[in-house]
């Protein structure tokens, strides 16, 4: 294999921040690419094939930008500029950096991280009603939660609903004690964790008190009108098709809807449809509905539940292809028996002809 060298300058001073402690960031790509590189005062090396040299230049130059537009980077950074490079995608980390939707109440600024989040946080711009179907850590609930208090920061909306249904994930809590707000708080609790981060606790009581945020069980959203309203339905998956429909016909002028949902997640009981399922077939045609399909690399958790949600989604292809094969098999076997019929029919049928 033909092995060619790289060598270009490269600041000093953002080589802890690029390279990683112990230069991990440096040895992932290193791994990743299948080349081997050499930081010397302010030169940079890298030893490989030319395609791989290439991509490695292409990761290390585009993290190089991050930093100097003062980020801290991070594995997850690393990780996704790495699986772009591999498949031959053009690296986009430096535009998305530049997409802050807000800041949380400690001065960090919320932004999208991949291309999938930056499609999402667009369409939630551009759309009316917005579906955002991913798996768990790709950012569906955060960046609408952040999307809906900055339209509230900036009076584009007198308030903001947040809801969910209220189903147990695959166990039983039993009974609740105290008063309704008591009761629901459990199954609400991801929504007020994202509000006290971007909002502070403080504003977040204030506006609760005043009934310009509320936080409520899907049940008590029937028979209201939501006009001038940021809502924000989370768990989608968990609805029947009748509470979907319930919940989409409730929207009123001057409002945006978005709904967040994980397919693969679902926590309703029996054969019971989901109402994301049956919304996302129904509704995939109407112009000012957007939705957004998040994957396994829009996963901005901890790289482990990166790798997690790619091992169940390679396992739940094997599933259906297994179940798509099994199927094939028995359409085969209930040809051939219809055709031994449709022979034995015929042969019976010329038997009956020369008699």
């Amino acid at each position: 294999m033909q092995t060619t060298e790289m060598d270009f300058s490269f600041p000093v001073e953002h080589a802890s921040n690029v390279f990683g402690q112990f230069d991990a960031y440096m040895k992932k790509i290193e791994k990743a690419l299948q080349v081997t590189m050499i930081f010397r005062e302010d030169r940079l090396k890298i030893i490989g094939s030319p395609a791989h040299c290439e991509k490695a230049k292409e990761v290390i130059e585009e993290l190089l930008h991050l930093s100097e537009r003062g980020n801290d980077i991070t594995e997850q950074n690393v990780d996704y500029a790495l699986s772009l490079s591999m498949r031959d995608q053009e690296l986009q980390l430096t535009q998305l950096d530049s997409s802050i939707i807000c800041h949380t109440v400690g001065g960090k600024p919320i932004k999208p991280k991949t291309v999938g989040q930056k499609k999402y946080v667009d369409l939630i711009r551009d759309k009316m009603i917005v579906f955002g179907v991913g798996p768990a850590g790709t950012g569906k609930t955060y960046l609408a939660m952040a999307k809906a208090i900055t339209a509230f920061k900036a009076n584009e909306v007198n308030r903001i609903i947040l809801t969910r249904p209220a189903i147990e994930a695959g166990e039983k809590l039993g009974f609740l004690p105290g008063d309704l707000q008591s009761k629901v708080d459990p199954y609400l609790r991801p929504l007020y964790d994202a509000l006290y981060e971007i909002m502070g606790a403080e504003a977040f009581a204030k506006n609760m008190e005043k009934g310009l945020i509320e936080v409520a069980p899907l049940a008590y959203m029937r028979g209201r009108t939501l006009d001038n309203a940021y809502v924000v339905l989370d768990e989608a998956q968990n609805t029947t098709p009748a509470q979907m429909k319930m919940f989409l016909t409730r929207i009123g002028f001057g409002s945006k809807a978005i709904i967040t949902g994980d397919q693969t997640q679902k926590d309703l009981p029996g054969e019971t449809r989901s109402g994301l399922d049956d919304a996302l077939f129904i509704l995939k045609d109407i112009d000012e509905i957007g939705i957004c399909h998040l994957s396994s690399a829009d996963v901005v958790r901890h790289p482990l539940v990166q790798k997690i949600v790619t091992a169940y989604e390679n396992h739940d292809k094997k599933i259906q292809e297994r179940k798509k094969q099994k199927e094939l098999r028995e359409r085969r076997k209930e040809q051939k028996e219809q055709m031994r019929e449709n022979r034995y029919a015929d042969h019976m049928r010329s038997k009956g002809d020369k008699r």
